[in-house]
């Protein structure tokens, strides 16, 4: 019996996803488990797998398309298979689809477009989809319903001029093409049922010798930089964010990581921050905390944040009970979600319920900068790289030792200058005297 393969939801405020390459061809066999398609959400891009076993009938979602969770995006059964009801449905679910050749069709079906004329045309959802399928303007489609209004028979029925008909691309592919003077029914699609892409239209550029060698590149906004763009900017705009900084003599910490490796264990230095800050965070529970317009909401658990680049943005995966974990601990647990996020094998509890943020430049060679908070926490920190300095002593002796760049950011509106800077400096010496964390 077929069955719909619908957008799975991943994570609680996924709301669409995007179908990002399919991995069984149309008409080709599926087995329960096996990798189907890869979709992009807002965090991550993952695969996933089949449910059910048999044929993969129809792909009614292509690559590029951006789909609501739970809409249909694939028919799976058997070779043959009438699954024509189930294509019903899922126009139905769309909520606006009559039915056709009803006598009375409900306002909601009605759909007005673009005048022609100074004439409105209606159409059904199902007609739409029809025409969509064929890749046909339905506005040009002949209407016989009440008032003029276009059903699926008027498109099934219906034959176009062969000037009409234009190869079906996603939007940006028909973008690029109209810029670059690119007709499309010159490029070979090479996406789901011969859909033209970016990368055709380019590869069509490149070929005609069209291409301006130093023009623009259009980048699509992933849903993951979409999702960073407004909480930063949302971050920004909401907080009262103020900052600190400090410089840390990092000798005793390079000492115990040396020690620990020579042991056969391996921690970094950010694991050591982790692990400090961790243990500040517990002595300064401002700092662990979210504020709302009601009240300051101090947490008494401490998840911590780990900043991550990967190839399509930034994850944070979180360190659960951070507070609670020996440095070894630690150290395999960052380990483990660092290669996670990297191959984007995370899952949604990986990356949700933070109360504090860390994220470290110092591998890029970066001095200091200044971190945006993740909301809603109250605080980042952000660590620089460890470079040998010149440092004066209090009897005007000069040495030379490793020194790292702290950078705190806070929000003032449920932290003030004063405390927020005790906290950094307890941080900077629980650093230089790492004896203090057992």
């Amino acid at each position: 019996m077929a069955v719909k393969v619908i957008m799975p939801k991943q994570g609680l405020q996924m709301t669409e996803g995007t179908i990002t390459r399919w991995l069984v061809e149309e008409g080709g066999t599926v087995t329960e488990g096996q990798p189907l398609f890869e979709m992009e959400t807002d965090k991550l891009t993952i695969t996933i797998d089949a449910t059910h076993s048999g044929t993969l009938l129809k792909i009614i979602r292509g690559e590029g398309d951006v789909v609501p969770i739970t809409e249909t995006i694939a028919i799976i059964g058997e070779p043959g298979e009438d699954y024509s009801s189930l294509l019903d449905e899922g126009a139905a679910s769309g909520g606006s689809e009559a039915a056709e050749g009803a006598v009375v069709i409900p306002p909601v079906a009605k759909e007005a477009v673009a005048a022609t004329e100074g004439k409105r045309i209606f159409s059904t959802p199902r007609a739409r989809l029809r025409a969509e399928e064929r890749n046909l303007d339905y506005r040009l489609v002949p209407g016989t319903g009440p008032e003029g209004l276009i059903i699926e028979r008027d498109v099934l029925s219906y034959v176009p001029p062969a000037a009409a008909v234009e190869p079906k691309a996603t939007p940006l592919a028909k973008k690029v093409a109209a810029l670059e003077g690119i007709e499309l029914a010159a490029v070979s699609g090479s996406g789901s049922r011969g859909k033209i892409r970016l990368e055709d239209v380019r590869a069509k550029l490149s070929q005609s010798g069209s291409a301006v060698e130093r023009g623009e590149k259009v980048i699509p906004l992933s849903s993951m930089r979409k999702v960073i763009a407004t909480r930063m900017h949302e971050s920004l705009q909401i907080m009262a964010q103020a900052n600190h900084r400090m410089s840390v003599d990092m000798t005793q910490a390079t000492g115990l990581r040396e020690q620990l490796k020579a042991a056969g264990i391996k921690v970094s230095y950010n694991d050591i921050v982790i692990r400090c800050v961790a243990k500040a965070l517990t002595e300064f529970p401002m700092m662990n905390a979210s504020f709302t317009e009601q009240a300051i909401i101090q947490k008494e658990y401490v998840h911590i944040g780990m900043a991550v680049a990967v190839d399509s943005g930034l994850i944070v995966p979180v360190i659960r009970d951070a507070d609670l974990m020996t440095l070894p601990q630690i150290a395999a647990v960052t380990a483990q979600l660092a290669q996670k996020a990297k191959s984007g094998a995370l899952q949604p509890e990986d990356y949700t319920g933070g109360t504090f943020t860390v994220t470290n430049l110092g591998m890029f060679d970066v001095d200091s900068f200044t971190a945006i908070i993740n909301p809603p926490e109250v605080g980042i920190l952000a660590v620089g790289k460890i470079s040998k300095q010149a440092v004066v002593q209090e009897d005007d002796s000069i040495l030379v030792k490793p020194m790292m760049q702290l950078s705190l950011t806070y929000d003032h509106r449920a932290v003030d200058g004063a405390p927020a800077a005790q906290f950094l400096k307890r941080i900077k010496t629980l650093l230089e005297s790492p004896g203090l964390l057992i």
